[in-house]
C-alpha cells in the first residue's frame, strides 16, 4: 500500500527491506499472522488467511505476507485512546512535578529543565526511528517531556507576571486543546483532507521552519529581537510565531490520519504506543508554540 503518512510509509519500506534481508519486525509478524492462519480451527477445518486487497486488509505492509495481524491482535481506537490517556496522566504529573521543583530551587530546577528539554529531544528521536515500539521508552519520553513542559510553563509564567500579563500558561493549555478539538473537526468532517500533495508541503514548511528556528536560536544568542531571536523581532517575528502554531496544528492532521490508516492496516496492537507517542510530540510542540507567542506578547505589552 503506498500511504500518504510518513510513518507508515517507513513501516511499509522497512517491510520490503525484511523481506530481502531476513527477520525482522514485518517478517516476525507476517510470521506470526501466517501462522495464526493456517492453524487448524477447533472443528478441524483450516482457517484461510485472508484475500489480498480485501476488506480490512493493506497489501504490503508485512514482508512478503499480504494480510494484517491476526484478529484480536490488531490496533483498534479504544487501545489508542487508552494509551493516549495514560501517556497524558503521566505527562501531567510529571509537569506537576517539574513545576514544584523549579518553583522551589530555581538553579537546581533550571539545570534539570535544560537536562528534561535535551532528554525529551533524544528520546524523541529514538522513540521515532526505533523499528520495534518500546511502551517503557514512549512512557520515559511522557515521563521527561513532562517534566520538562512543567519547569519551563513556570518559566514562562514568571515572564508573564514580570509583565503584569496573569494566565498565561492557562491561555496556552486552553489553545491548545481547543486547536486539537477544531482541527479533530476539520478532519473528521473531511473539510481538511490528507493527500500526498498536503504531506509534502507541510514537510517542506517543517524543514523550512527547522532551519529558521536554529537561526533564530543562534540570533538570540548575541540579543536578537531581545532574545527572542526572530521571534521577538516586531510583527515579523509575531507572524513567524503564528506559522510554527499553525504548522504543530496541521501536523495533527498527520498523527489523524496515521491512527486511521493504521486501523485500517490491521497493525498490531502494541503500534497503538507509536501512534499515542507521535500524538503526544505534536501536542507537546503546539503547547510549546503557544506558550512562546503568548509570551511575546506579553513582553510587547505596555
Amino acid at each position: 500500500m503506498q500511504t500518504s503518512n510518513p510513518v507508515l510509509a517507513r513501516i511499509d519500506r522497512e517491510a520490503a527491506q525484511a523481506s530481502k534481508s531476513g527477520p525482522g519486525f514485518a517478517y516476525e509478524e507476517g510470521r506470526t499472522a501466517v501462522a495464526a492462519a493456517e492453524r487448524p480451527s477447533t472443528t478441524g477445518t483450516a482457517t484461510p488467511a485472508p484475500a489480498p486487497g480485501g476488506a480490512g486488509t493493506k497489501p504490503g505492509l508485512y514482508a512478503g505476507v499480504q494480510i494484517p495481524a491476526p484478529p484480536g491482535q490488531r490496533v483498534t481506537m479504544p487501545d489508542i485512546m487508552a494509551k493516549s490517556a495514560i501517556l497524558f496522566v503521566v505527562a501531567t504529573i510529571m509537569a506537576v512535578v517539574g513545576w514544584q521543583v523549579i518553583s522551589a530551587a530555581p538553579t537546581i530546577g533550571g539545570i534539570l529543565m535544560f537536562a528534561a528539554l535535551i532528554g525529551t529531544v533524544i528520546l524523541g528521536i529514538v522513540n521515532a526511528v526505533k523499528r520495534q515500539v518500546s511502551p517503557p521508552m514512549v512512557i520515559l519520553y511522557a515521563v521527561v517531556s513532562g517534566f520538562m513542559l512543567g519547569a519551563i510553563s513556570y518559566w514562562y509564567n514568571q515572564i508573564g507576571l514580570a509583565n503584569e500579563y496573569e494566565g498565561l500558561v492557562l491561555q496556552a493549555v486552553l489553545a491548545t486543546f481547543t486547536t486539537f478539538g477544531v482541527m479533530l473537526l476539520l478532519y473528521g468532517t473531511g473539510l481538511v483532507k490528507v493527500t500526498n500533495k498536503f504531506v509534502k508541503f507541510l514537510t517542506l514548511a517543517m524543514g523550512a521552519y527547522f532551519v529558521i528556528a536554529l537561526a533564530s536560536l543562534v540570533g538570540a544568542l548575541f540579543g536578537v529581537g531581545g532574545g527572542w531571536g526572530f521571534y521577538g523581532v516586531g510583527t515579523l517575528g509575531l507572524l513567524l510565531c503564528l506559522f510554527g502554531v499553525g504548522l504543530a496544528a496541521f501536523t495533527l492532521m498527520l498523527d489523524f490520519e496515521a491512527i486511521k490508516q493504521g486501523i485500517a492496516m490491521g497493525l498490531p496492537e502494541r503500534e497503538s504506543w507509536r501512534l499515542s507517542f507521535g500524538l503526544l510530540v505534536t501536542l507537546v510542540w503546539l503547547y510549546l508554540e503557544f506558550l512562546r507567542l503568548f509570551a511575546i506578547i506579553a513582553s510587547g505589552r505596555d
